[in-house]
């Protein structure tokens, strides 16, 4: 057997360079999504990939603010005994957890919500908005021992988007993304602080690990959402008739008014014409 007859794809290699290409496509397609969602939020290009990097590079830098002592819990160890098993209490010491907050799943976050709201003086819907949403993520979310504190990511960005949506049409896509990641932010990590320790997880970041898709990705499904009303008019406006707009200019011809008097010797001659007497 030849070394080119060996490979150790699991699938044939025409199929997975087409399978390649597909996840290449869809990567730039979500970049894409990503990058409208920030412009729709009146913010450059630029500056939305800048942030886009940021956020995504950002996932993976924690800075650690407290950490909180451990403690000695009661467990139960299973023993098997001539066939028999039996529940023995055993006292475990749990360590302790490291409070920090995540770069691109919380600092960044805020720091552009602040930004919207600020700019579209939009602080009392802002707030009202994240209040509700903070509501419906504290209820959905959950402590998994070992990891934090999860959050699912499609009910609280449906839940953003048309809380926006009721609150200002105009303003819907600064609101979604404000109530998506402050709400977001608030709801499932700042309320569960006290369920942190003792579920094991030696460090418990804010707006990271299973957070950070409910508060990245809420907040951009909660924009795109919130965009589609206005994308909807946008294109029914583009379908009209020429002949039902109005024109965006109306041409005039000039015109020389000239006074006519009753008297016809009134009438004023030409400036190259002399006047008799």
């Amino acid at each position: 057997m030849h070394l080119s007859q060996l490979h150790y794809l699991p699938l044939p290699a025409p199929f997975f360079s087409i399978l390649g290409l597909s996840f290449l496509v869809l990567a730039l397609i979500q970049a894409g999504m990503l990058q409208y969602a920030y412009v729709r939020l009146g913010i450059s290009a630029r500056t939305a990939l800048l942030l886009l990097l940021g956020s995504l590079l950002g996932s993976y830098l924690n800075l650690p603010l407290v950490e909180l002592p451990g403690q000695e819990i009661l467990s139960d160890r299973v023993v098997d005994y001539v066939g028999m098993r039996y529940l023995v209490p055993v006292v475990v010491d749990w360590p302790g957890t490291i409070i920090a907050v995540n770069v691109g799943g919380a600092l960044i976050p805020t720091l552009i919500s602040v930004y919207l709201l600020s700019k579209n003086r939009l602080w009392g819907r802002g707030l009202l908005a994240t209040a509700v949403v903070a509501a419906v993520c504290h209820w959905l979310a959950r402590p998994v021992p070992g990891l934090g504190i999860a959050l699912p990511v499609f009910v609280p960005a449906v839940s953003t988007g048309l809380v926006a949506l009721l609150l200002s049409r105009q303003y819907a896509a600064p609101l979604a993304y404000v109530g998506g990641s402050l709400g977001t932010l608030a709801g499932a990590d700042l309320l569960n602080l006290g369920n942190l320790q003792g579920l094991g997880a030696p460090v418990a970041s804010i707006g990271g690990a299973g957070t950070f898709d409910g508060i990245f990705v809420t907040a951009v499904l909660a924009v795109l959402i919130a965009s589609i009303p206005r994308g909807l008019r946008g294109s029914q406006t583009n379908q009209l008739p020429a002949s039902a707009g109005i024109p965006e200019a109306v041409h005039t011809v000039p015109v020389r008014l000239v006074e006519i008097s009753h008297d016809m010797g009134a009438i004023p001659q030409s400036g190259s014409a002399r006047r008799r007497g």
